[in-house]
């Protein structure tokens, strides 16, 4: 493997104590405070020529002054932990058993986020820096809202930048793009009536059953349908005067995953269908949480699929950026099934690519862990990337 661009093992103890830092530090979504201190104070510590916390709440840092712009992007938020007692280790101690780190975030996506602090520092201490900018990020709340952290940071600091590396886990394998979402609210309006006379009034729920039937019929459709993606129901509520009365309101909440070839447009005709004939009505599934520091973060989530080009200046400067660091070509490349902050530099034009340590299929999960080993090897990767840019 590659030891060039200054990485050393001093270097590499470094940062995996860091990472196991961000891992002991909890954060949950819109309580990401004390994390955002702790990477701000690294970027500092690191000589980032800037490293401030903005008004969203995402950390920002920067080295190098150039025109060509690089921004690296992690998120600093996890889901939460709601059986402690399952896990093999504690879920915040960051404990090495076996030669893996536990601990919630340790995959989704701290790896991450520490591997890029301590590439762009690396990178500006060994002189990979002419003619580049390049920013750091440990951005909020991406768990619930994809990629309006990103629309923050863009708007507030003016940055628009050339090329965008998304830290997210891909088992430090190139991937080349993610599926797209479309989420969606169905109401069914109905007329209250007393319980002892539902005949004067129309149940909401009734109203609901045939759509969550076509729902369903919709989703086995879509998994017999080459390279079609899913739909899901993901929450259900009624509005009731009271436990004797006839619901005047029913939501349900869906989840549409979009796969290539499959649009937004498309999904808004379904939700037409699924309404159709019914005393109902459909609106975007607009989302809206405010972030550690008091900002609303407002989420339209209706993202297209997307995929960068295997022949991309990108995706080059990342197969030869593997090879130096690995010693061999990158033998296959991934796609997310998932969505990340991707969705607002893609949506800008950026060229956008994703490579990040760690298991995707283990983040959320009880015991996620990673090898810090990975943790390393992103940094690495990351830093020959700068230097290849």
């Amino acid at each position: 493997m590659s030891t060039s661009f200054g990485w050393s093992l001093e270097y590499g103890q470094g940062l995996i104590e860091f990472y196991r830092q961000t891992v002991h530090t909890r954060s949950y979504s819109d309580e990401e405070g004390e994390v955002a201190q702790l990477v701000a104070d690294k970027m500092k510590e690191l000589d980032f020529d800037q490293a401030y916390i903005d008004p969203a709440g995402n950390v920002v840092g920067r080295v190098g002054s150039g025109p060509k712009i690089i921004h690296f992007d992690s998120h600093m938020d996890t889901v939460q932990v709601n059986d402690p007692d399952a896990w093999k280790a504690d879920p915040f101690g960051a404990e090495l058993v076996d030669g893996m780190i536990y601990g919630r975030g340790s995959v989704d996506m701290k790896g991450g986020l520490s591997a890029s602090v301590y590439a762009a520092a690396l990178a500006k201490r060994t002189g990979l820096l002419e003619g580049k900018t390049v920013y750091v990020t440990g951005s909020v709340c991406e768990e619930y809202c994809d990629g309006v952290c990103l629309e923050h940071f863009y708007r507030d600091s003016g940055v628009r930048p050339d090329l965008c590396v998304i830290c997210e886990p891909s088992d430090n394998v190139i991937t080349l793009g993610h599926t797209g979402k479309v989420q969606a609210r169905i109401k069914t309006h109905g007329v209250s009536a007393h319980g002892s006379a539902p005949e004067k009034g129309i149940n909401a729920v009734y109203e609901m059953a045939e759509i969550i039937t076509r729902v369903d019929q919709l989703n086995k459709k879509l998994q017999t349908t080459p390279g079609a993606g899913t739909i899901a129901l993901s929450h259900i509520s009624c509005v009731t005067a009271s436990l004797n009365a006839v619901p005047s309101e029913c939501e349900i909440y869906l989840d549409r995953r979009l796969r290539l070839g499959e649009s937004v447009a498309q999904v808004k005709e379904e939700l037409d269908a699924l309404v159709a004939g019914k005393r109902a009505s459909w609106e975007p599934g607009t989302l809206r949480h405010t972030s550690w520091t008091g900002t609303e973060l407002v989420y339209e989530p209706a993202h297209e699929p997307w995929k960068i080009a295997e022949d991309a200046p990108l995706t080059q400067a990342c197969n030869a950026a593997y090879e130096a660091v690995f010693g061999y070509a990158p033998q296959s490349y991934d796609f997310w099934d998932f969505g990340t902050n991707a969705v607002v530099p893609v949506s800008m034009g950026v060229a956008t690519i994703g490579f990040g340590p760690g298991e995707y299929k283990l983040a959320h999960m009880t015991n996620e862990r990673c090898d810090p080993k990975k943790v390393e090897d992103a940094c690495r990767f990351y830093t020959q990337l700068i230097g290849l840019l």
